[in-house]
């Protein structure tokens, strides 16, 4: 019954504590709990996580047992698995999670969003939404990767260093058919082309919103699930534009629906930004119904 002793040890130690010590320590923890929740939620360890809790309580329900027959030793075995199960846990979220963790340490070490002026944030919109309307009508392919808390240094080392200030001219020679460059993504920091022909991470068949979607937006998603990147890609296919954003895909948005979305993704966080554009349009006919009418007109 060492359990039960266990458990009333400690209501009794509780029952002693200030009560607002108490109601901050739960407070706390629910609050790294829902933190752990928010921030693998829609991913493969989200699966992995609730795998780990039922065992987890599949584990107790086990001591527990053990503790109400009083006959531990007569399950020797079994406790011993059980007393050290805690350190294979422990290991095997080490691996598990390798790729949540270093997301999480990444962004832990952010630094502050786009150090631009706004001068600087706009030629920045104007030139990836002029390039990017001339891409839709000639359903040319493009992938536009701007940094902005997370450093892509080290990314763009296996691509070609351009250092050039962004234009859209630039961006149209850059993803011309048949180019050298034309097949990779380009990673933009403040005003200046960093760099281009850069290959990125791809993202898992599972993680992709549609089966149909090809390369292009494997890797959007793929880095942007990486870091805090605002990702632009249009579809060699069909000349849709969308956005690719904290693991994230929006539909397929117009020129005027990316200039929104960019200038409010590289000026100020948003979090709780809409993920399509139908709720994109919604939010702007609701918060400025005037700038919507001059949009429609």
């Amino acid at each position: 019954m060492d359990l039960w002793i266990a458990i009333g040890d400690a209501l009794r130690r509780m029952a002693g504590y200030p009560k607002w010590e108490v109601a901050l320590e739960l407070a706390l923890i629910a609050l790294i709990v829902w933190a752990i929740i928010r921030f693998i939620e829609g991913t493969r360890a989200a699966g992995v996580m609730k795998g780990l809790v039922a065992l987890l309580i599949i584990g107790l329900a086990a001591r527990l047992f053990l503790s109400l027959v009083g006959r531990e030793e007569a399950f020797e075995r079994l406790g011993y698995l059980l007393d050290r199960a805690g350190v294979v846990v422990a290991i095997g979220l080490v691996v598990v999670f390798q790729p949540e963790l270093r997301r999480a340490l990444t962004r832990l070490g952010e630094a502050p969003i786009f150090r631009s002026t706004p001068g600087e944030i706009a030629q920045v919109v104007d030139a990836v939404v002029e390039a990017c309307s001339y891409f839709q009508k000639a359903k040319f392919g493009a992938l536009i990767v701007m940094e902005r808390r997370t450093a892509l240094g080290g990314l763009a080392e296996g691509g070609t260093r351009l250092g050039a200030q962004v234009s859209a001219r630039l961006l149209q020679s850059i993803f011309f058919p048949g180019t050298a460059l034309h097949d990779l993504a380009v990673i933009i920091k403040g005003p200046i082309v960093h760099a281009a022909g850069v290959q990125l991470p791809l993202a898992g068949a599972a993680d992709m919103p549609d089966a149909n979607l090809g390369s292009r937006h494997r890797a959007a998603v793929g880095i942007s699930r990486e870091c805090d990147a605002l990702v632009v890609i249009v579809s060699e296919e069909t000349g849709s534009i969308r956005i690719a954003e904290r693991g994230k895909l929006t539909d397929p948005m117009t020129p005027e629906e990316l200039r929104r979305a960019m200038t409010a993704g590289l000026t100020k966080e948003l979090p709780d930004r809409p993920s399509t554009a139908e709720e994109a349009r919604k939010q702007q006919a609701s918060d400025t119904p005037t700038s919507k009418e001059g949009a429609d007109a």
